[in-house]
């Protein structure tokens, strides 16, 4: 009994000075990981250069970074754009936020008890029109620290896909096998999640929703977040959307469906299809390495939950002594269960 104390004791204070790394630490864990992440999604595109352009190894990572580069300066361009747009459009934004405030106290009852409704709707809508400068401020800072981050990230990339020289080809067994779980997956969610952003920001921009390619964006940063994310990324759009002055009842409607139909359809049936059992975890365990790892590493943690959680649980289940810690994150209990003893006749 003491041991297991001292076992249960000594894992605790474990956990609690790893969870204190990783929070100290996250100006260093938070860039290396993403570049991690993004380095075995460019792998498979630098091999494909090299067997099938027959290009050498420098010019596919050339080739390779500059695409990056290219990639990183769009987005860049088109957030600036997306933000100079809002700023403009501000005032049109107050006028269309007061109509949308008139119809809902026309609809609801001026009193509900001894509350003032009209009065306090009013009041509430008033609040955001004073803010749009210094949400705009805010907006700008913080994309300029992300796009800075990004280069960082970049060039930890850089090095990465130069450290890893081909020799994982070389690499067999289980540690092989793993290494390819873990690559199909997260080049399988890429994809995914690029072409639903795609789809999402195209059909926004063809309806003519402002900041289209931003939420565009958005939908693909937000599809590595299980549930949550398909949520929070088709309810974005819905306040730009109601108070653009320019679109009609049809097209509203449209640009609220369509997103919704088709993070839908890609989350709740093509993507199952597709990934098959790697990913493969509860969704208990999902929303509770949400929570960890946003509480420890911010959105970006909440970003990278979901691919941490997918690749510790495809290595733990490649090995006999941990692949009960596997079955768990899958919500498998019935691995915790003894077999029962045999009864001596």
């Amino acid at each position: 009994m003491e041991r297991r104390v001292q076992t249960f004791c000594l894992v605790t204070l474990t956990v609690l000075a790893v969870a204190a790394a990783l929070k100290w630490l996250a100006p260093v864990l938070v860039p290396f990981t993403m570049a991690l992440f993004i380095a075995v999604v460019l792998r498979p595109l630098v091999q494909i250069q090299e067997r099938w352009l027959r290009l050498p190894r420098a010019a596919a990572l050339i080739s390779t970074l500059l695409f990056g580069l290219v990639l990183l300066g769009l987005l860049a361009t088109l957030v600036s754009a997306s933000i100079a747009e809002l700023a403009a459009n501000a005032d049109l934004y107050g006028a269309q936020l007061a109509k949308l405030v008139n119809r809902i106290v026309n609809l609801l009852p001026t009193t509900i008890g001894e509350i003032d409704v009209e009065a306090q709707i009013r009041d509430l809508a008033q609040l955001p029109l004073k803010q749009i400068g210094g949400l705009l401020l805010g907006t700008t800072n913080a994309i300029a620290n992300l796009l800075s981050k990004s280069l960082l990230v970049l060039v930890i990339v850089l090095f990465l896909l130069l450290g890893s020289g081909g020799g994982s080809r070389q690499a067999t067994g289980v540690w092989r096998e793993g290494e390819l779980r873990v690559e199909r997956f997260l080049v399988m969610k890429f994809v995914i999640s690029a072409v639903t952003g795609v789809l999402v920001g195209a059909t926004l921009y063809v309806l003519g929703v402002d900041l289209a390619l931003v939420f565009g964006l958005f939908a693909f940063m937000l599809n590595f977040i299980p549930s949550i994310g398909s949520i929070v990324a088709t309810l974005l759009p819905v306040p730009v959307v109601l108070m653009n002055p320019e679109l009609s009842t049809t097209a509203a409607a449209l640009a609220i469906g369509i997103p919704t139909a088709i993070q839908l359809a890609i989350g709740q049936f093509m993507e199952p299809r597709i990934m098959g059992e790697e990913l493969d975890l509860h969704p208990v365990s999902v929303i509770l390495a949400l929570i960890v790892w946003g509480m420890l590493w911010g959105i970006v943690g909440m970003l990278l939950a979901t691919p941490i959680m997918a690749v510790m649980k495809i290595l733990l289940e490649r090995f006999e002594g941990t692949r009960i810690l596997a079955d768990l994150l899958a919500g498998r209990l019935d691995a915790l269960r003894s077999p029962e003893p045999l009864v001596a006749d």
